[in-house]
């Protein structure tokens, strides 16, 4: 009899976790529903330097264009005249992220003009930031 009253104390003296694990799960939610994800191009870019240090943040869209001025977004190699509507349907889902190019010193001049008015006529208030390495 005594066991069976000790059992019943240990049990009413135990932590109920429970609480504790439901608070946990909601703040998980409330970050994995609220974290920004950035999408990076997914290729190797050899930026120019510059003397100039401002970040941009946040970052939404990340577009690069290659050494053989093969242009990529999210790690997907885009054709030029699909990359306005790509980059609308990016901007559907991330409206306050910035749009940066990074830009291979190997690439054409004439990829980077083509993609940059792609940029405009898919978000014209949108600037177009480009990435360079610091010296």
């Amino acid at each position: 009899m005594a066991r069976k009253v000790r059992a019943r104390e240990a049990e009413e003296q135990a932590l109920d976790l429970t609480p504790m694990l439901d608070v946990t799960f909601i703040l998980l939610i409330f970050f994995i529903v609220t974290a920004q994800f950035i999408k990076l191009p997914g290729v190797d870019i050899s930026r120019t330097d510059a003397e100039n240090d401002n970040n941009i943040a946040p970052l939404g869209i990340i577009i690069a264009i290659d050494e053989n001025s093969d242009v990529f977004v999210a790690r997907e190699k885009i054709e030029l005249n699909e990359l306005e509507f790509t980059i609308r349907e990016l901007r559907e889902g991330n409206s306050k992220g910035e749009i940066v190019l990074q830009v291979d010193n190997a690439s054409e001049a004439g990829v980077l003009d083509t993609v940059m008015q792609a940029i405009v006529s898919a978000d014209p208030e949108s600037a177009v930031n480009v990435s360079t390495e610091l010296d």
